[in-house]
């Protein structure tokens, strides 16, 4: 199923749009290993409209990463229009995605995210607005509804497709199950059946093996890819060497793993500043890329006291120069 925007492989493999996360140096990391297209952290639509930097910062990218996305939340439609506006005149990604999954109290609270569910007439309005307001493609990221009560992601989906989407992300659970429980992606299958613009599935795919048995069993037209890619790029390479019915690369050694956080640390420090604040920032994905190393929960106390990206450097110097690894 064609996408309406440009992709170089028929079924493309999505990072997904996560606070904190999918920022430029992680995003630039993902496509070099693998990943077909990316999506910002989602961005306040009110912080747009308003023009604030840090806000209009967090949208910046490079060329590197197109083909790219930019996620906008909001319950506003007129607001959500001048944020796709904007978006659209200052940075001209690929397309424009709307927020209508995420779980998290502070933007369902004020009916963003998740919480536009509740109200379909809403999220027709904000759809209809934001294409309106943009002549770049506008994709959106559902949930399966707020509540068991209002669980009908086929209706939602349809809904989304009459007023303009132009492709939908399914995450298979409600609003009030956050992440508990697994995924229902027998529910991503009904969506593809029922839509006809491409249809991509995303919830409960840690393993490459979950991304081949995700395509076969729901029928969809691309993967996205949120917490399995913490500290692990190299699912998506991995994932397509099973897709292609290849033999699977091999894990990264921790040689590897710690060369490829260090490349990752760079780019924090030239695009977001080489500052205290970048370092402490960057624990959380230390700690990631850390997971499963011999004596890791050592290494990650450690890691997470650095105060400069240099101290971290020492650290994996160090581990790597130990007799126990190098026996091992």
């Amino acid at each position: 199923m064609d996408f309406p925007y440009s992709v170089q492989r028929t079924f493309p493999l999505f990072l997904a749009p996560m606070a904190g996360v999918s920022e430029s140096p992680f995003r630039q990391i993902c496509r070099r290993y693998g990943a077909d297209v990316v999506v910002s952290e989602f961005i306040s639509s009110v912080g747009i409209s308003l023009g604030i930097e840090r806000v209009l910062a967090e949208m910046r990218f490079e060329p590197v990463e197109r083909p790219i996305g930019i996620q906008i939340y909001g319950a506003d439609a007129a607001i959500m229009a001048k944020a796709a506006g904007m978006v659209t005149e200052l940075f001209e990604p690929d397309f424009v995605d709307i927020n209508f999954g995420c779980p998290v109290k502070k933007v369902v609270r004020n009916n963003g995210g998740s919480g536009c569910l509740k109200d379909m007439g809403l999220v027709q309005g904000i759809i209809r607005a934001v294409r309106d307001a943009t002549q770049l493609p506008v994709t959106v990221k559902i949930r399966s509804g707020w509540d068991e009560n209002q669980r009908d992601p086929v209706d939602i989906a349809l809904r989304c497709q009459e007023a303009g989407a132009q492709a939908l992300t399914l995450h298979p659970r409600t609003r009030t199950q956050m992440y508990q429980g697994a995924a229902n992606w027998d529910e991503i299958a009904a969506v593809a059946r029922a839509l006809t613009i491409p249809v991509i599935g995303n919830g409960d795919i840690r393993t490459p093996e979950d991304v081949a048995a995700m395509r076969d069993h729901t029928g969809c037209a691309g993967i996205m890819i949120a917490r399995g890619s913490f500290g692990n790029p190299w699912l998506f390479a991995q994932a397509r060497d099973v897709l292609e019915g290849r033999a699977k690369r091999s894990d990264p050694t921790p040689e590897e793993r710690f060369a490829t956080a260090l490349e990752h640390a760079r780019l924090a420090l030239r695009l977001q500043g080489d500052t205290r604040k970048t370092a402490l920032e960057f624990r959380k994905h230390f700690g990631w890329y850390t997971k499963g190393l011999r004596d890791g929960s050592e290494l990650r106390q450690r890691l997470f006291a650095i105060e400069s990206m240099a101290e971290a450097a020492k650290i994996f110097a160090e581990y790597l120069a130990r007799p126990a690894l190098i026996a091992a």
